[in-house]
């Protein structure tokens, strides 16, 4: 609880995964991935509690030896490639006893955020009397390079300004880096892409997404240093 705001952690870890079999309960640094995102909002000062929504027993047996509630599983409509995260957070809070004012949205495929860092977003959320917030980081790549090609193979700038701009005058860009998301509840609904969500938390952090297989080497490397 923070200023007397309830918060309840969701950690979405539905048990299909076409890049990485198993890829939430992979072993990494000798233990399960979703074991990070677990231990790490378990240390958090304001996170009155932590569940997991998953549509497999392997995942929800591993979630709670790590410490997290799982106390049902999620539909099969709701574990779908096409089903959208948003959908299988707002069954866990319908079904679940108690009321919480925000929730925090933790993907395990995110492991590296810290507790520091959640905390801190509980924090600006909550001091910013804002609904939403989605942390992002610093983009290696600036848009102002990028473009696309029409339908007449010219090619067309993503940003409308001049790309003939001194690097050190570029505007900073910024990329949701998928490792926080909060939301004030009430507000939620089916409609809500947590992806837009408003106010800006800056990480900037090594943040390295589980997608594919090069993506657990790297893991690898910064748990090692």
């Amino acid at each position: 609880m923070y200023k007397g705001k309830r918060i309840v952690a969701i950690i979405p870890a539905r048990g299909g995964s076409k890049g990485i079999p198993n890829k939430n309960i992979i072993e990494v640094g000798g233990k399960p991935l979703i074991a990070y995102t677990i231990e790490t909002a378990l240390q958090s000062k304001y996170v009155d509690n932590i569940f997991v929504t998953t549509d497999s027993e392997k995942i929800a047996k591993i979630s709670r030896q790590w410490g997290a509630s799982v106390p049902f599983l999620r539909p099969s409509i709701l574990a779908t490639d096409e089903a959208k995260i948003i959908d299988a957070v707002i069954h866990t809070l319908e079904n679940l006893p108690e009321l919480y004012d925000y929730v925090l949205i933790l993907q395990p495929t995110q492991p590296l955020r810290t507790t520091i860092q959640i905390d801190k977003a509980i924090e600006l959320i909550i001091n910013s009397q804002e609904d939403s917030l989605v942390s992002v980081s610093k983009a290696k790549q600036h848009p102002i390079l990028m473009r696309t090609i029409d339908e007449n193979g010219k090619l067309q700038s993503l940003l409308r300004q001049n790309s003939t701009v001194r690097r050190q005058d570029f505007q900073d860009i910024y990329i949701v880096d998928g490792s926080i998301y909060i939301n004030a509840i009430p507000a939620l609904n089916n409609n809500t892409s947590l992806n837009d969500n408003d106010l800006a938390f800056i990480t900037n952090s090594k943040m390295v997404d589980i997608d594919e297989f090069d993506d657990l080497e790297k893991l690898e490397e910064l748990i090692k240093r």
